[in-house]
């Protein structure tokens, strides 16, 4: 049997819910893979009676094109009255000219800190189907099931002060990596919470034999650890962890570590799924959730329908999950992601060799969306009986 049954599944315990969410569809891409994840939601409201609304809004080069700003008030302002956003993909070269406060990617940093959300969830799962699309051998990622709990708002993205230094004739720039204790535990609370939900292990990545801030992370995490007598924690160097995380990743449950580092590490875990197509994320922890897959904007295909949309319809899932509440609903998109991936069908990204059906971003969007009802009505059928 494909499709389990939930466990403590009850029909007369659904509930309707009301949600507005905020469509950013942003740039290249992110449009067409954004329609596909607003079908699949559409979908499940259809089906379980829940009442979802979808206000669409300019935001990166879209919006630099209509407004000169990557993140006008507008925008802004549905944003943080909506209860979540989802963001299909943000950044285009024809603005590498602009200066750095005007371009796409900075109107994704504002809207983060605006948000509030502190801390970036990234699961990076191995799919049995695609264990032929990973660089790296089946038996390696076989079973993996990482959950990157990456701190958002602060370190070398944020802090300051910062720019670039021009005298005597030649130029230096400067970052400033930044954390407080107060950044550091909240964004460890959300790992070890996480942590006792899965596996019970959380890996704590720092810098500390070199970086001062490294130092104050694992005082930090060291010291919430505590209140969390029944989860395991270790702790890795980045450069030991980006080793650890291709050759070993089943050591692996929760992974916490600062906004670069995280950056870094959840792109690179993207071969154990086969491809940066397929990995979702959820920033929580602020006034209003943040969706978006971890892709970027892919101009170069962008308009010819070849883009993955599987990792923005499971950010669409984990809106389910995180800000809805809707546990079994945002499972049914699951399942049926692993569905169409276990029946062959992929799009370019996930393409190995031959057999397999080769799908266009729309086509795979409508199969995600027809077996999202295949498996809701399994669910009915099977307490029906």
């Amino acid at each position: 049997m494909l499709f389990q049954s939930p466990r403590n599944f009850d029909p007369a315990n659904f509930r309707v819910m009301q949600l507005k969410v905020v469509v950013l569809p942003g740039d290249g891409v992110g449009p067409e893979v954004t329609e596909q994840a607003i079908r699949v939601l559409r979908e499940v409201a259809d089906i379980h009676g829940h009442k979802f609304l979808f206000e669409e809004k300019l935001a990166g080069g879209a919006a630099i094109k209509q407004t000169r700003s990557p993140l006008p008030a507008a925008t802004l302002d549905a944003c943080l009255s909506a209860d979540a956003v989802l963001l299909g993909a943000i950044g285009s070269p024809e603005f590498d000219h602009l200066s750095a406060d005007r371009r796409p990617e900075a109107g994704l940093l504002a809207l983060r800190n605006k948000l509030g959300g502190f801390a970036n969830l990234r699961p990076v799962a191995s799919y049995r189907a695609l264990e032929g699309a990973s660089p790296l051998r089946a038996e390696v990622v076989e079973s993996a099931d990482i959950l990157f709990v990456r701190e958002l708002l602060g370190g070398l993205y944020f802090g300051e002060p910062r720019g670039i230094d021009s005298t005597y004739g030649t130029s230096s720039a400067f970052n400033t990596m930044r954390y407080s204790v107060g950044e550091i535990e909240r964004v460890a609370r959300v790992a070890f919470e996480a942590a006792q939900k899965r596996r019970r292990k959380v890996t704590s990545v720092d810098k500390a034999n070199v970086l001062e801030t490294s130092q104050l992370w694992r005082q930090t995490v060291n010291r919430i650890a505590t209140n969390y007598p029944e989860i395991e924690l270790d702790h890795l160097y980045v450069d030991a962890a980006a080793m650890h995380i291709i050759m070993k990743p089943r050591r692996f449950d929760v992974i916490l570590t600062e906004n670069l580092f995280g950056d870094i590490l959840s792109d690179e875990a993207a071969v154990i799924s086969g491809s940066l197509g397929m990995l979702a994320s959820a920033t929580v922890g602020g006034a209003v959730d943040l969706y978006e897959p971890v892709h970027g904007s892919a101009p170069d295909i962008a308009g010819k329908n070849r883009a993955n949309p599987l990792g923005a319809i499971a950010s669409a899932a984990m809106l389910l999950r995180h800000t809805a509440k809707l546990e079994e609903e945002a499972c049914d998109v699951e399942a049926a992601i692993r569905f169409v991936l276990d029946a062959g069908y992929r799009t370019p990204d996930i393409a190995t060799g031959a057999g397999g059906h080769l799908v266009s971003t729309t086509e795979m969007g409508e199969l995600v969306l027809e077996a999202v009802t295949e498996v809701a009505n399994m669910r009915y059928a099977y307490h029906a009986v």
